[in-house]
């Protein structure tokens, strides 16, 4: 939340934390979290949330969007690791676990 622009707008996915909106209030910044999940269970609108994952890759194709992606990454057979990690607040991003 702290690199979004004045008057940005941040967009998720992600759901599961609780956050200080502040940063937010401060900026003019607006957030908007997607459920994906309950849409896909109960084949409710998932036309629009495909679109909504078309429009996002878009978006990232055309290099207006960097994911920040821990340096830390994990092979399959760590994945309890890569687990730890995330909960230990120490994660930066995103956490690659690779096959």
């Amino acid at each position: 939340m702290e690199a979004v622009a004045l008057n940005g707008h941040i967009s998720t996915t992600v759901s599961l934390c609780e956050l200080d909106l502040t940063p937010l209030h401060f900026k003019g910044a607006s957030l908007h979290v997607v459920f994906m999940l309950i849409p896909m269970l109960h084949n409710f609108n998932r036309d629009k949330h495909g679109n909504i994952l078309e429009t996002l890759a878009k978006i990232s194709n055309e290099g207006h969007l960097t994911p920040i992606v821990d340096e830390n990454q994990f092979s399959l057979e760590q994945v309890g690791d890569a687990y730890a990690h995330l909960v230990s607040g120490k994660a930066i991003g995103k956490i690659v676990v690779e096959h």
